[in-house]
Parts: C-alpha cells; sequence; structure tokens
C-alpha cells in the first residue's frame, strides 16, 4: 500500500491550500494519520495528526490556521491551509502508523509561500 499526496503548489502570503493524502489500498488497524513537513535544512516535524476516536492534535505555530480531517470510507486524510505564511514552507509529507507499528510515508507535496 502506498500514500499519494497532492494539493501543494504555490501560494501568496495570507492565502490557503487543501492537501490530501491517499491510500493505494486498505491499510489494516489505522491508528494515527497526520501530516510531517520538512523545511529545508531542517528536520521533518510533525504539523497535525488525528488518531481513531478523532481527538487532533497541531503543532502550536499552526493552530487555528490548519485543520486535519479524515474521510473514512475514501481512505483520505486531508490538511486544510488557511493564512499561509512563508514560513510554512516545506515538503509535507502524509504519514499513516497501524496498531502494529508499522508505518506509512508519502511521497511528499512541495508547498511553497511568497511574501
Amino acid at each position: 500500500v502506498q500514500l499519494q499526496a497532492s494539493g501543494g503548489g504555490l501560494v501568496q502570503a495570507g492565502g490557503s491550500l487543501r492537501l490530501s493524502c491517499a491510500a493505494s489500498g486498505k491499510i489494516v488497524g489505522v491508528n494515527l494519520r497526520g501530516w510531517y513537513r520538512q523545511a529545508p535544512g531542517k528536520e521533518r516535524d510533525l504539523v497535525a495528526s488525528i488518531v481513531n476516536n478523532g481527538i487532533t492534535h497541531y503543532e502550536e505555530s499552526v493552530k487555528g490556521r490548519f485543520t486535519i480531517s479524515r474521510d473514512i470510507a475514501k481512505n483520505t486524510v486531508n490538511l486544510q491551509m488557511n493564512s499561509l505564511r512563508p514560513e510554512d514552507t516545506a515538503v509535507y509529507f502524509c504519514y499513516t502508523k497501524t496498531v502494529y507499528g508499522r508505518e506509512y510515508w508519502g511521497q511528499g507535496t512541495l508547498v511553497t509561500v511568497s511574501s
């Protein structure tokens, strides 16, 4: 099973983008789905996550601007990003972890926010 991320692009500061991540097949025992990002020269950091019971977690700098959601029927997880800032520029990776400890990563989608 592979994760396919889409929706990245170039946007001006203050604008919005919606990222989407679809799995190519069924992943058994999904426990957590999320989005990480990696800016040039920096480590990959968790941006937002959602667990099975629907509880979400956000990195402090994106709270109130980003919203993670999932469509269980479509097997997708989305990240709505509003009020984008230049410091949000990064490659965004979708991520899935199962209760068995297996991890899946998407290929990354580039988000560039111009000032």
